[in-house]
């Protein structure tokens, strides 16, 4: 019996061992060494060095001169400690109000857009913190951008170009845009707006 004992404590020790210690230990050098941006959470830096926010996780942007993202219904809005969607089907009349109220809204704040609105700047993800949408509607957005940061069009569309992301190893998911990605490359070219608004990482905007 005392035999069976210690040989079960010795491999209880020996499993915490490799599998409490050595392996995470492992693994988070490989991560830090290999993918160190992506294992420390994709943080993304203004000109200043300044922690703004995280490639994963979408923000409000709320500003004319500003790439504006998804709806969200994580909390009051890209709430990562409460993560989650709508759960309103499609004949929710809550659901039709909210889309019919942000058409509205997108129309008037960007009188210069083709028509229609894209499908994803009035439907919210599943998690509620998608940072993304598509180069279709990041490009819906450009008149109201140029005229809020009083430069061509053109300009602004090479900035969104240049940040498009194609499809994982070519095959998974869709083309994409990664709004505060975005959103710190025209900062980063065109200077801080000079309109009063939250810029990236959730500070005001200030002239510069």
């Amino acid at each position: 019996m005392r035999r069976e004992f210690i040989i079960a404590l010795r491999l209880t020790l020996i499993t915490l061992i490799l599998t409490g210690v050595i392996y995470p230990l492992a693994v988070t050098g490989v991560a830090q060494t290999l993918w160190s941006n992506k294992a420390n959470g994709s943080l993304a830096h203004d000109g200043k060095g300044t922690v703004v926010g995280s490639q994963l996780i979408g923000q409000s942007f709320a500003t004319a001169a500003y790439l504006q993202g998804r709806p969200s219904a994580a909390g009051n809005g890209y709430d990562a400690t409460a993560s989650s969607g709508s759960n309103l089907g499609p004949t929710s009349k809550k659901l039709q109000d909210r889309v019919i109220a942000d058409l509205a809204r997108l129309r008037k704040e960007n009188p210069d857009a083709p028509a229609p609105v894209p499908n994803d700047l009035v439907t919210s993800s599943a998690s509620g913190l998608d940072p993304e949408i598509s180069p279709q509607a990041a490009e819906w957005q450009i008149p109201r951008i140029a005229r809020a940061r009083q430069v061509a069009p053109e300009r602004i569309a090479d900035v969104i170009s240049s940040r498009v992301e194609g499809r994982d190893l070519g095959v998974f998911g869709e083309p994409r845009v990664n709004v505060l990605g975005v959103n710190l490359a025209l900062d980063q070219k065109f200077g801080r707006p000079t309109a009063p608004g939250p810029a990236p990482g959730g500070a005001s905007t200030a002239a510069r």
